[in-house]
């Protein structure tokens, strides 16, 4: 789940991380009335999940109250990158003199969390790492061991012309990026850039979170958010309340399956004899009908499916049950969409005669099943 700026924001203030005096607002009205509050030259940071908001035009200046509202009343109803502006965050406007980047995020062909720092801020890392790597220094976290204080001041200390103190503040926060992340099941935890002030002071401009998925559940206060977080499609976002995994593509062949290699390996097949999948659903191993009704009506829902592949390797899963969700779903709905089923395993013979019975054919053979889907 990404997190919009000023949510990546509160968590790094709450930690101890200086960040820019700011409120979210949702009108004109209310920026006009936090730009009178700061008093002060302002941002206007429009509070949409995609990266590059500033070359879109998602963030604009402002001198005083009046010019707040009137940029404000620009960029509410606008689009940045396809994503409406329904919040704005309104804050202070730092003066700077120079702009660092700190990062702590997955490397998974590594296989660890890596910490990056770099004295070129501002800029994306993928543009430092091509330009001028050598401002970049990075390290590994060895999982057994963790991130120590020490080890995040001697990786600032690396980077060239950097002070020392300058050091030791970076450093610091860059420890503190390793205990955001453990504490918040984080992804990435990004400030770009992150500035320096005339006062020697540090403050996060710009942030990014991104918090596992899978670990959601031990963090309500992001799940339960009253913002609307667009990256999602309407499909994936119901998927989320009914606990399904699901992703959305941009085909025509619904794809429900039981595994996640299973479901991989269903659309490449689908791909190779020249279909489309719509999505990725797994319903998991062991699943009863109801699982299987509602991936099904999530994935009839969705107007861009025209046939719909079930294919169900049968262990613990019994295919009867979901024999019984296919059809449950299809009295349920009221879009009518073809069905083909490929069913093979535990309780096999009794789940093709509920199907058969409801007037669906199956299939024991995955290819003759993907073959006849994409004919459809």
């Amino acid at each position: 789940m990404k997190l919009f700026e000023f949510e990546a924001k509160d968590i790094l203030h709450k930690y101890g991380i200086t960040t820019p005096m700011g409120k979210v607002v949702s009108s004109p009205a209310e920026a006009e009335a936090a730009a009178a509050e700061i008093g002060a030259p302002v941002a206007l940071k429009s509070q949409v999940l995609v990266s590059g908001r500033g070359k879109s035009g998602g963030i604009l200046f402002a001198n005083g109250p009046a010019e707040a509202k009137e940029i404000a009343t620009r960029l509410f109803g606008s689009t940045i990158k396809g994503l409406p502006v329904n919040n704005i965050l309104v804050e202070q406007k730092i003066d700077l003199i120079e702009e660092y980047y700190a990062s702590l995020t997955i490397d998974r062909q590594a296989k660890k969390y890596a910490v990056m720092a770099s004295t070129s801020g501002g800029v994306d890392i993928e543009e430092i790492a091509r330009t001028a790597p050598e401002k970049i220094s990075r390290h590994h976290v060895d999982p057994g061991t963790g991130f120590s204080q020490d080890t995040a001041l001697e990786l600032a200390a690396r980077l060239p012309d950097i002070d020392r103190e300058d050091a030791i503040r970076l450093g610091n926060i860059l420890h503190t990026l390793y205990g955001i992340a453990m504490d918040c099941d984080a992804e990435l935890v990004e400030i770009n850039p992150l500035a320096k002030t005339e006062t020697e002071e540090l403050v996060a401009c710009d942030a990014r979170v991104i918090i596992d998925d899978n670990a959601l559940f031990r963090h309500p206060e992001f799940a339960d958010s009253l913002y609307i977080r667009l990256e999602a499609s309407p499909a994936e976002v119901e998927a989320r309340k009914q606990g399904l995994a699901y992703v959305d593509l941009d085909g025509d062949i619904g794809i429900i399956g039981n595994g996640a290699g299973l479901v991989m390996a269903t659309l490449d097949v689908v791909h190779l004899f020249g279909g489309k999948p719509a999505n990725f659903l797994d319903t998991g191993g062991g699943v009863g009908p109801e699982v299987v009704r509602k991936g099904l009506t999530v994935i009839m829902s969705k107007p861009q499916v025209k046939a719909i592949l079930v294919n169900i390797l049968g262990g613990v899963t019994r295919c009867d049950l979901v024999a019984q969700g296919i059809v449950e779903a299809l009295n349920e709905s009221t879009a009518r969409k073809p069905i083909v089923v490929r069913m093979i395993g535990t309780k096999e013979e009794e789940g093709i005669r509920i199907l058969k019975e409801a007037g669906i054919e199956s299939y024991s053979n995955m290819e003759d099943a993907i073959k006849e889907v994409v004919r459809i």
